[in-house]
């Protein structure tokens, strides 16, 4: 990360996003990952068309340590983990209060615009995400 701190993205968990078990229904929180590296690329100034990329997922995987309820408010740290020759990890941390919830790491491709065609990321937007933390 090149001694940048994760991009921080706030979600409010909703009571619709609540299940009869009292807690956030698993497939939210992929949800809010794919918000969180919206806005993070909002922030960046990262606009498809712009620089010719998007990415799609290709792989998902979360692990929950804790359960988010109505009215939790969640900080989900966003950041890259690993860079390939077209694909990406970003690595998602989601905490309640500093309370660990969940970690997940989401791969995605790279893709020409408006295709499924893979291709490397701009010289640009490898620089705008930063560089993998040490570790």
């Amino acid at each position: 990360m090149s001694g940048r701190q994760p991009f921080r993205h706030r979600v409010r968990v909703r009571y619709g996003e609540v299940d009869m078990q009292g807690v956030a229904f698993n497939a939210h929180y992929l949800a809010w990952c794919d918000d969180a590296l919206e806005v993070w690329f909002g922030d960046l100034g990262l606009r498809g068309a712009s620089h010719g990329w998007d990415c799609m997922v290709v792989k998902a995987v979360i692990e929950w340590a804790a359960a988010a309820r109505a009215g939790d408010h969640v900080d989900i740290d966003v950041a890259v983990a690993r860079w390939g020759t077209t694909s990406l990890d970003v690595a998602y941390t989601g905490t309640i209060a500093e309370r660990a919830l969940f970690r997940a790491t989401v791969t995605y491709v790279g893709v020409a615009l408006g295709t499924t065609a893979p291709m490397p990321p701009p010289d640009e937007v490898r620089a705008l995400l930063g560089e993998p933390a040490a570790g």
